[in-house]
């Protein structure tokens, strides 16, 4: 029996050699009557696989994984006149590089501002109505950092307020209860990464989905972490969230103060924060507004109608 081992050295060749569920992998197993074990390091983004089974067999899956990874990157490399930019290397303004070489630009100042006060603030507070970026940007710039090293995992996290059915009678584990409630997270990092490499990183918990209650203990050190709809945490549910922030982390926190679904409405942890953080030394607030909105056309005037019919009609 002969063991031999390969460094894959980043997400592409991870991604490129293992495919969704390790399937590439299996097959050459079955094929050449070897064994391959995975060894993945999430704190850099690579992988170790050891290849066992008889000399001959081994050194064959070796070569042949190698010329996978030839081919691959070989593939990844656009012409000289093209120029194109590296996936790691945005253009000049870009956040994030998606999945398929589109760069994600700030729109606006505002946006442009958000930006800046992530890459700047260790705790950031952005608050607005839908479709303004608020989450998306934040996924972009946690994928920047944790592609340069700034951090080493992104929690995403929210929290949890029941409509109707009650989290503990809905069907399933935890993951499958909460993954309802977490589904905007997902679509942005999905737009961002690829199905593909999302659940990857999910997989080895380099991204990590959890519901905000499930945060209380814990201490995340060099994390970006991202608390979606603010406006529904309590005042006590958001210091317990704010004092998770360990070594080296990155908070963001997104919320619409005009769409609180707690039944008192004027204990909202997101409203109360910013009183209260204001004069707090390192910490930045972004507000946005219907000019902010990059949905459909429609959206910004669907947002003006309703404000001015709340205007005309406040004890609505």
């Amino acid at each position: 029996m002969t063991s031999k081992k390969l460094r894959l050295k980043n997400l592409d060749e991870i991604m490129d050699l293992l495919g969704p569920a390790d399937e590439s992998l299996h097959r050459l197993e079955k094929e050449l009557k070897v064994r391959i074990f995975v060894h993945h390091h999430p704190e850099s983004e690579s992988a170790t696989l050891t290849i066992k089974g008889s000399t001959s067999a081994a050194d064959k899956a070796l070569a042949r994984l190698k010329a996978v990874l030839e081919d691959s990157a070989a593939a990844r490399i656009a012409p000289k006149d093209l120029k194109v930019p590296s996936e790691k290397r945005p253009p000049g303004g870009a956040v994030f590089m998606g999945p398929d070489g589109e760069a994600i630009y700030p729109r606006g100042a505002n946006q442009a501002a958000y930006v800046r006060a992530m890459e700047e603030s260790d705790l950031v507070v952005a608050t607005g109505p839908a479709g303004t970026g608020k989450t998306y940007l934040a996924a972009a710039c946690a994928l920047r950092m944790l592609r340069s090293g700034k951090v080493h995992r992104i929690i995403l996290t929210r929290p949890i307020v029941e409509a109707g059915e009650k989290l503990g009678f809905l069907p399933g584990d935890v993951s499958e209860k909460v993954h309802p409630y977490l589904k905007p997270l997902y679509d942005a990092f999905h737009s961002l990464l690829g199905p593909e490499k999302f659940r990857y990183l999910r997989h080895d918990e380099v991204i990590e989905t959890v519901p905000l209650a499930y945060m209380r203990g814990r201490t995340l050190e060099k994390a970006f972490i991202i608390l979606d709809e603010a406006q529904n945490t309590l005042p006590e549910q958001m210091k317990m969230f704010l004092t998770r922030m360990g070594t080296a982390s990155k908070i963001t926190i997104t919320g619409d103060i005009t769409q609180i679904d707690l039944k008192e409405k004027d204990r909202s942890g997101l409203v109360l924060a910013r009183e209260i953080l204001r004069d707090v030394s390192g910490a930045r607030f972004v507000d946005f507004d219907a000019g902010d909105v990059a949905r459909h056309p429609l959206v910004k005037s669907i947002l003006a109608a309703y404000e001015k019919w709340e205007k005309e009609h406040p004890s609505a």
